[in-house]
């Protein structure tokens, strides 16, 4: 049987590691929707689709890049942590 503490542990290194992984996509739309509210105020330019279109692309590009990453954290939580708790170790 699997003790509380080692559920807890898991549990919060899962949440560390999604909010690692989602880290970049979140920081480029933040810098992306800055950058766009900057000149949208500096240009009085008040389109909807430059709000949206700027910042879906900068988070398909930097997913993208960071793709190995994402991928290369997530399968060393499960084959480090999530699979030996379903064998039993």
């Amino acid at each position: 049987m699997i003790g509380e503490a080692v559920i807890y542990d898991v549990l919060r290194q899962g949440l560390w590691i999604a909010v690692v992984i989602s880290a970049p996509l979140l920081g480029v739309a933040l810098v992306a929707g800055v950058a766009v509210g900057l000149f949208q105020a500096l240009t009085s330019v008040q389109e909807m689709t430059l709000t949206f279109v700027p910042k879906v692309g900068a988070m398909l590009i930097v997913f993208w890049v960071s793709m190995t990453f994402m991928t290369a954290t997530l399968v060393a939580f499960f084959t480090d942590r999530i699979i030996p708790l379903i064998q039993g170790g």
